[in-house]
């Protein structure tokens, strides 16, 4: 019996924030390449930033996968595609800690970075970055939800999504 080959998905993600922290959303588009089902999801937060909702989109995406497939995954956000292809391992070997300079300081949203990299594990992944506001479809749709549920995120009084982790003020070496 042949073994049965992954299914091949491309995830478009976006995120949108109104100020930075501010009002957010995230949204994704799955799409199954052999089928050519589409889903689409969205969610937001009344005050979070752009990089954390950019990161939900992907965990969201990812999340709703039953079994491992190829996965493209399409975004505008540069961090995003950096963090997954290339900053990643680094981050996981350094104890999820990031160079900066010759020290070592915390991963900025490594509790989303760290669903991320459980769920990479899963399926084979490649990234994609396209320009935002650029004419791309998905990418326009992405951002339409995602506008839409950082909207609703305030209208509904939905909770805060702060990096729990985030640099707040380094007074080391101040004077």
């Amino acid at each position: 019996m042949a073994k049965r080959q992954p299914d091949e998905v491309v995830l478009y993600t976006d995120g949108a924030c109104s100020g930075n922290p501010g009002p957010g959303g995230w949204a994704y588009i799955l799409h199954h390449v052999p089928t050519g089902k589409r889903s689409e999801g969205s969610g937001g937060s009344r005050r979070t930033t752009n990089n954390r909702m950019e990161l939900r989109a992907v965990i969201h995406g990812l999340g709703r996968l039953k079994r491992p497939c190829r996965v493209r995954i399409v975004s505008d956000s540069k961090y995003a595609v950096q963090g997954m292809t290339d900053w990643l391992p680094g981050w996981k070997a350094r104890g999820w800690k990031r160079r900066e300079g010759k020290r070592l300081r915390p991963v900025r949203n490594a509790d989303l970075w760290r669903q991320i990299a459980a769920l990479l594990e899963r399926h084979t992944v490649t990234c994609e970055h396209v320009y935002g506001h650029a004419g791309h479809p998905e990418n326009e749709r992405c951002d339409e939800l995602a506008v839409a549920a950082a909207q609703a995120a305030v209208a509904n009084g939905d909770p805060e999504d702060m990096d729990p982790g985030a640099d707040t003020e380094d007074n080391e070496g101040m004077f």
